[in-house]
This record gives structure tokens, C-alpha cells and sequence, in this order.
């Protein structure tokens, strides 16, 4: 009688294991990629971009337009800009006389930098993990690049919601 190795009942339990998989996958026990989408639906998010160096107080990301974004260094497409806010870099001064209070300055220390919020709008798929644009889940955090004619900016996503949401809120 041949005596069974411990290469075998390795070889043997990867096959059990890959059966398994196979059957709990066919059976729709577990969820593959393409089910997992819920809806697909407009959404709004807007992207903060910190301390952008400008020599003209214009703000150059108009509303109405559209930019072309790049998620995680890997471009996407044209998106619908909604609105787009430009505020010099402010410092804040506490009130030490007072309790609690302080005073918001301009800081013309920081000549030229300005910070961005530009809301942009485009069609995402829902999953129970949010929203997914591009093969991407676009979180709070995410990194991005908006790019137009005459700039290429980075910043982050600091607000996600559905698009009909956020026009009835406005």
C-alpha cells in the first residue's frame, strides 16, 4: 500500500477549498462585484483645495463649467462643476481678555494663497459602501486632481450626497 504524503493531503484540501468557493459563489450565498450595486444615481461632492497659489484674486474654476478629474493618478472624465468658492487664508487671534472669543484676519503673511471649495456633480453607482465613480469609492479623504484650461489642482473630497438631496437643501 502507497503511503499518503503530506504533499498530497495539501494538494487534496485546495481542491476541497476551491470546490467550495465555487459552490458558495454559484449558490448567490456571497455577493459578487457586479451585484453588489444597489442603484445608480446623480451625486454632488465637493473638493476642498488647500492653499492654492494665485497672483489674481479670480477664482479659476467657474461654475457652470467642466473639469476634468483624476482619481487616485488615474484619470476619469469631465465632470459638471456646480459651484465653486475662492476665500483668502485667514488666521485666528484669540481674545484674551475675553472668555473664549477670538478674531478672524486675513493673513497677509500668506500673500496669494487662497482656499478653494468647488462642488462637482456626476453619475455614481450605490453600493452598501457608498458611492462609486470611475471604479473608485468616492469617500471623504479621497485624494483628486481637477484639471481645466489654464490650472491642475489637487485636493480632497470633503462632502459626498445624492444630488437631489443637495438641490433641496439649497
Amino acid at each position: 500500500m502507497k503511503k499518503i504524503s503530506l504533499t498530497d493531503i495539501i494538494i487534496l484540501l485546495v481542491i476541497i477549498l476551491s470546490l467550495a468557493v465555487g459552490f458558495i459563489t454559484f449558490k448567490k450565498i456571497r455577493q459578487t462585484a457586479g451585484k453588489q450595486i444597489e442603484a445608480t444615481e446623480k451625486i454632488v461632492f465637493q473638493v476642498f483645495l488647500r492653499g492654492v497659489t494665485l497672483t489674481t484674486n479670480e477664482n479659476p474654476i467657474k461654475k457652470g463649467e467642466k473639469t476634468f478629474i483624476t482619481i487616485r493618478n488615474v484619470p476619469y472624465s469631465d465632470v459638471e462643476v456646480l459651484d465653486s468658492k475662492i476665500d483668502t487664508k485667514k488666521i485666528v487671534i484669540p481674545d484674551l481678555r475675553s472668555n473664549g472669543k477670538s478674531f478672524v484676519y486675513e493673513d497677509y503673511s500668506q500673500y496669494g494663497m487662497y482656499d478653494i471649495v468647488v462642488t462637482l456633480t456626476d453619475t455614481a453607482q450605490i453600493t452598501k459602501d457608498g458611492a462609486v465613480v470611475g471604479g473608485n469609492k468616492i469617500k471623504i479623504g479621497l485624494p483628486i486632481t481637477l484639471e481645466g484650461q489654464s490650472y491642475k489642482l489637487n485636493g480632497v473630497v470633503s462632502n459626498i450626497g445624492l444630488y437631489d438631496k443637495a438641490k433641496n437643501e439649497q
